[in-house]
C-alpha cells in the first residue's frame, strides 16, 4: 500500500471511531484523491475549525465551486454539524473526512461519479 492508502485508511479509522459512520470507502478514496496534494502537508491536510477564515474556505472553494451549492445558511450549518460531530475537541480534523461528510450530508456522490 502507498501512503495515500495510508490516508485514507486513517480517514476511514476516523469516520468509524470519531463521527460514527461506516464510509463508502470507494467515495472517500475519491473524495480524499480531489483533495489533491494537501493530504501530505501536514497543514493542509487539516481544517482548523477554531478559525473562521478556514471554515469559509470549506465552503467558498469546496461546497460552492466544488460541489456546486448556492451560499447560504444551510451551508454555514452544515459546516457546524460536520464539525460537532467529527468533535469541536477533536485536534486533527483531517480535511478528507470533512469533506466526505459534507458530500454525504448534501447527497452530492455524484460530483465523485
Amino acid at each position: 500500500m502507498g501512503k495515500r492508502d495510508d490516508l485514507i485508511e486513517l480517514y476511514a479509522g476516523d469516520l468509524r471511531t470519531k463521527c460514527g459512520m461506516d464510509p463508502d470507502m470507494d467515495l472517500l478514496r475519491k473524495v480524499t484523491i480531489g483533495c489533491g496534494p494537501s493530504i501530505y502537508d501536514a497543514d493542509g491536510s487539516t481544517v482548523a475549525a477554531s478559525q473562521p477564515h478556514e471554515l469559509e474556505t470549506v465552503k467558498t472553494n469546496f461546497l460552492i465551486r466544488k460541489l456546486g451549492l448556492k451560499d447560504g445558511p444551510e451551508l454555514d450549518a452544515a459546516i457546524a454539524q460536520v464539525i460537532e460531530t467529527y468533535g469541536k475537541s477533536e485536534r486533527n480534523k483531517y480535511r478528507a473526512v470533512v469533506y466526505y461528510m459534507l458530500t454525504k450530508h448534501f447527497g452530492k456522490e455524484a460530483v465523485y461519479g
